[in-house]
């Protein structure tokens, strides 16, 4: 019998310095996407208690990293999605600027304490952010993404 574990695919760019200053396209899954953020009935919408937790989460990135910003999110049913800025010239002399998963996972640590139970697949999803075409396009994205949940490839329905 084999024991051993299928290797995991790296999903990170080899090489890259992921605390070096830059915006990143973030997206992280709920565990087996399912549809903790959001509530969905007839008489009610919006987001769910984890989805307000996450919320509350997202928008204190911030005031933990001083050279992080949160330049645009989405909360949808069953994942996130955020532009996170680094500017590491911010941190000070000092201090080394975080890594994007020090950030992401600080952030579901917190979440997961704060609900008393882990939401959170494991790793996240990004890409480094090549340019202000880029930047637009992914701001759009995310402004738009609500609308198009239906037709989302995370949609599970």
């Amino acid at each position: 019998m084999d024991t051993t574990k299928p290797s995991r695919k790296k999903i990170r760019l080899v090489g890259y310095d992921y605390s070096s200053s830059g915006a990143y396209f973030i997206t992280i899954c709920t565990v087996d996407r399912k549809p903790l953020l959001w509530r969905c009935s007839d008489a009610d919408f919006g987001l769910s208690r984890c989805g307000e937790t996450v919320k509350t989460a997202i928008e204190s990135i911030g005031k933990h990293y001083e050279c992080v910003a949160v330049d645009k999110y989405c909360i949808m049913p069953n994942h996130v999605h955020l532009i996170l800025t680094i500017i590491a010239d911010e941190c000070g002399r000092m201090i080394s600027a975080p890594t994007v998963s020090n950030v992401v996972g600080s952030m579901k640590r917190w979440v997961s304490k704060e609900l008393g139970v882990s939401i959170w697949q494991k790793s996240f999803f990004d890409r480094v952010i090549r340019g202000e075409k880029d930047y637009l396009e992914i701001w759009q994205y995310i402004d738009e993404n609500p609308l198009k949940w239906v037709s989302d490839e995370l949609y599970i329905g």
